[in-house]
Order: structure tokens, then C-alpha cells, then sequence
């Protein structure tokens, strides 16, 4: 099953420049991992030490965000769209 992943600017130097990756993975947390053996570097990127999505990226499913879904256990179908990203912050 293939997911297209779109991938910030700010990590794109870990998927080697490419705005959007295709992976599969029956939820977010096997994209996750499909994905960072796609791209290998980007592995410490978008999860903490627990496996979660790092507080400072979000993580979207079809435009709903995962922590109002299942978190990295959303399930995804085919077709599906993630947007990782990035929190803006500032004053």
C-alpha cells in the first residue's frame, strides 16, 4: 500500500532534496518506519527515544492532525496523504 509523505523543506536534506516520498504501512508509526529506512538518515528526526512524534513536528493524516486521531496508530489506506510539519513558534 503506498502513502505519499510530504516531507518540510527543513528535512528534505535527509530525502535527498525530494518534496514528497511514497512509502507503505498499515499506520503512521509504519510509515514512520518505512520511511526512515527509505531514507535512513532522516532516523532520529521524527521520533523521540519512545517512539512518539517529536514535539515539535506535526503530523497530519488527510489534513486531521494524529493527536485528535490515534496518534502514530491512525490508521492509513491507500491513496492517503501525511504532511509532517514543523510547529512555528515565536513572539
Amino acid at each position: 500500500m503506498s502513502v505519499k509523505i510530504l516531507i518540510p523543506t527543513p528535512l528534505q536534506k535527509y530525502t535527498a532534496n525530494q518534496a514528497t516520498i511514497e512509502c507503505g504501512g498499515g499506520t503512521v508509526a509504519e510509515l514512520i518506519d518505512a520511511l526512515e529506512i527509505a531514507c535512513p538518515d532522516m532516523k532520529g528526526r521524527l521520533r523521540d527515544e519512545q517512539g512518539e512524534p517529536r514535539r515539535f513536528l506535526n503530523i497530519y493524516v488527510n489534513s486531521e492532525d494524529i493527536r485528535f486521531l490515534d496518534g502514530v496508530k491512525t490508521p492509513l489506506n491507500k491513496g492517503d496523504e501525511v504532511s509532517i510539519v514543523p510547529a512555528v513558534a515565536g513572539g
